[in-house]
């Protein structure tokens, strides 16, 4: 019987082995998409205790609770930090096969040492450890990140947003990572939110731009892109139920953006025209501009009425939709391809069942320009565990170039998260092992060492333009 994660975790060859501890192990991170505060990495924030570094903005663990029938008092509301990390220890030791019981003893180990499980017994032993070594330097926002071999990370931000403290580590000379903003305009996008009026004073006064129509609309946001560049944004990301292509003429656009000025709510139709026409109107910026456009679909949101009205957004009510045409995703890009205007595009659904769809999708678009110009992301959300991601690794491997992969992201809000860039190393480590093992690759060192560094690290810095980070 192996030991439980021991220095060989999730590597099942000799092989596998070899090209983890070889080549993926000693390879810095670049995380392109996290939900990280910036706020909080200027201002160095420290953490009292475990509760509050592990279980204060984590929806998965949320979810996971909920599961357990843990009372939302001891989840979210107003039972102590103790109280909430008891009960979080309970409902882990029954999560068997579940990647946050990986994550979390990756993270226990890695960061803080502890060698045995988080159960209920254990619960006091690690909440006091965590807690005392949590007072040391290097368990600040920043120290976690430097001491997990961060170079550069991608924040989620509004194009309303000041990025004030992006601007402040830009000319913090003492932190050398790289807090790069990733552009997100999705409340600009979605017209039909009864609080999508507020949010257009909102653009209008960071852009001085006044918004009477579509084309204001986007000369706000093009100005709000000139300073998100001169910040160093480079990459774009959209939050989509799925990807429209509902093409109409331009004055049809700006009539049903006139209408929802007037405070009418669109239609289906209408809000789909309208968002095609926008995305479009978004695409060809980003070519312009050589940023990369992220496109995360398949996703229904705020389900439980109850809960959201309760804690908003980002609380653990999300599910899987099955609603993701390709036909229609087909034609978006297609209409950005014609005019030679397609952006670098990662595309990343939510639903599993589209891994098959998307590597044939992209093998569509793809031009000599970039290597791989058109990627599957990773395996997200409800997908990024040990399964999913040799499902998505594998049917990309299948239809395309597995080698130009750009590889794994935290997509978390947890300065604790890095573990999953080792998970995700392990599990590829362990694929392409196993690959060699059987015959099926040549066990040429050269090309290994190339396609593990190349995914694990290299391809993203190409991808993005971050050689120099």
């Amino acid at each position: 019987m192996k030991a439980f994660l021991d220095e060989d975790f999730l590597l099942s060859s000799e092989t596998a082995k070899w090209l983890y501890h070889e080549y993926a192990k000693k390879l810095p991170i670049v995380d392109y998409h996290c939900h990280i505060n910036p706020q909080e990495i200027y201002e160095n924030r420290r953490f009292e205790n475990i509760t509050q570094l592990w279980l204060e903005a984590d929806h998965y663990k949320w979810r996971l609770m909920r599961s357990n029938g843990v009372e939302e008092d001891y989840i979210t509301g107003k039972a102590s930090d103790w109280e909430k990390f008891e009960q979080w220890a309970k409902t882990l030791e029954l999560a068997i096969g579940n990647p946050l019981y990986h994550w979390s003893h990756l993270e226990l180990k890695r960061y803080f040492g502890y060698q045995g499980h988080l159960c209920g017994e254990t619960a006091k032993e690690v909440w006091e450890l965590c807690n005392e070594k949590l007072k040391g330097e290097e368990f600040s926002a920043r120290g976690i990140i430097e001491r997990s071999k961060v170079q550069l990370l991608c924040t989620t931000d509004d194009p309303a947003d000041t990025l004030e403290w992006h601007e402040r580590l830009k000319e913090e000379e003492s932190f050398k990572v790289q807090v790069l903003p990733t552009w997100r305009p999705d409340r600009a996008l979605s017209l039909e939110k009864t609080d999508y009026l507020d949010y257009l004073q909102k653009l209008e006064k960071a852009s001085g731009e006044k918004i009477a129509s579509y084309n204001d609309l986007l000369e706000a946001l093009r100005i709000r892109m000139d300073f998100f560049a001169e910040m160093g944004c480079c990459l774009s990301d959209h939050g989509l139920a799925y990807v429209y292509y509902a093409p109409a003429a331009g004055q049809q656009i700006e009539e049903i953006f006139a209408k929802r000025l007037a405070g009418e709510l669109p239609s289906k139709e209408e809000e789909a025209q309208f968002k095609t026409a926008f995305l479009i109107a978004m695409g060809k910026e980003y070519c312009r501009r050589g940023w990369a456009m992220q496109l995360h679909f398949g996703v229904k949101r705020d389900n439980s009425r109850r809960v959201f009205s309760k804690l908003g957004a980002d609380a653990g009510i999300d599910c899987i939709s099955n609603y993701t045409p390709s036909d229609q995703l087909v034609s978006f890009l297609d209409s950005l391809d014609i005019t030679r205007e397609l952006p670098k595009t990662i595309l990343y659904s939510l639903n599993p069942v589209d891994n098959a769809a998307i590597g044939t999708v992209i093998g569509c678009f793809q031009t000599s320009c970039t290597p791989g110009k058109i990627q599957q992301g990773s395996a997200w959300w409800f997908n990024d565990h040990k399964a999913g991601m040799q499902e998505q690794m594998t049917s990309l491997a299948n239809l395309g170039v597995l080698g130009n992969f750009i590889g794994m992201l935290t997509d978390s809000r947890s300065f604790v998260s890095y573990t999953r860039h080792e998970y995700f190393r392990r599990i590829l480590c362990d694929l392409m092992g196993g690959w060699v093992e059987k015959g099926e690759y040549p066990a040429d060192e050269k090309s290994l060492e190339r396609i593990i560094k190349g995914i694990c690290y290299n391809n993203a810095v190409r991808y993005f333009g971050w050689e120099k980070a």
